[in-house]
């Protein structure tokens, strides 16, 4: 059987050739506090402790996932947003820190405000709408997506952490289904935005792994989702009310272009925590 120290390095040299030596080994101390609920200093004191047969089986199957590129999250069936715990699985994708920042920022800017009525489009695991409503407990919260997949688990999600979140299935490039939406003080979305080409550059544990519906768009037309965005808040924003996005790097200034040509007079970009112009905000 498997000791807590054997396993750990174990599981490290399997993933060396997926990952450099530091994510390699991060990854395996999450695997393994995951299982144990040990932290990293408890199972280096307790290394010679061995594993429970339950234990053994689950960390075999995990460490198997793992070495096919499977990403952490989705072997764990979880990831963390904003300190809180969200499910996740194939139908959507992993959270991430640059998210976080969008969220913080909208929700700073709204603190306080009362009605406040929120659109998040793009649901995915629900994580940005379920924060908002969490932040700002009295606003009214609404989410939409395509997949039905994401939906379910946002549902799952906004009940595990009880937040009064409305989830609508509909398709935002299509403008016939608008008339379902009511008008709102704030617009979120984190789209699709990544240019097919783009994707020899992507790790493959992100290009084989995660809904590619939800990452990427045609190299033609890498604003479609945000085009379509900044058109239904010219229907659906209230007055001064705000459309906040995630945007690529690259595609920051058009993004910004795009909001001030169908007048969004008061328009601008952030940077992230890297120093990258990763967030946009708009307001007629």
């Amino acid at each position: 059987m498997l000791t807590l120290g054997m396993a750990f390095y174990q599981l490290k040299n399997e993933l060396s050739g997926l990952y450099d030596d530091r994510e390699a080994a991060a990854i395996s101390h999450e695997v393994l506090e995951h299982l144990t609920g040990l932290t990293r200093a408890q199972r280096l004191a307790e290394k010679d402790l061995a594993f429970s047969p339950a234990q053994q089986d689950v960390f075999t199957r995990m460490a198997a996932e793992l070495k096919t590129g499977r990403p952490l999250q989705y072997v764990l069936g979880v990831a963390w947003f904003l300190g809180r715990q969200f499910e996740v699985n194939g139908d959507v994708l992993i959270p991430r820190p640059e998210t976080e920042e969008l969220v913080e920022w909208a929700t700073a800017e709204h603190r306080g405000k009362t009605p406040l009525s929120i659109l998040d489009i793009g649901t995915g695991t629900g994580c940005i709408p379920i924060s908002m409503k969490l932040a700002l407990p009295f606003a009214t919260v609404t989410s939409c997506d395509i997949s039905t997949g994401a939906l379910e688990v946002a549902r799952r999600n906004a009940a595990a952490h009880a937040a009064d979140v409305h989830f609508l299935e509909m398709d935002i490039l299509d403008q016939a289904q608008w008339p379902r939406l009511q008008n709102y003080d704030v617009i979120l979305s984190n789209p699709p935005y990544i240019p097919l080409a783009q994707k020899t550059e992507m790790h493959a544990n992100v290009v084989n792994f995660e809904p590619a519906g939800a990452l990427f768009v045609p190299d033609d037309d890498p604003l479609l989702f945000y085009r379509a965005i900044a058109t239904l808040g010219q229907e659906h924003l209230l007055p001064d009310g705000a459309i906040y996005c995630e945007v690529e790097e690259r595609q920051a200034q058009n993004c910004l272009d795009l909001f001030l040509t169908l007048s969004y007079a008061r328009t601008e970009v952030k940077k992230d925590m890297h120093g990258n112009w990763r967030m946009l905000k708009a307001q007629k």
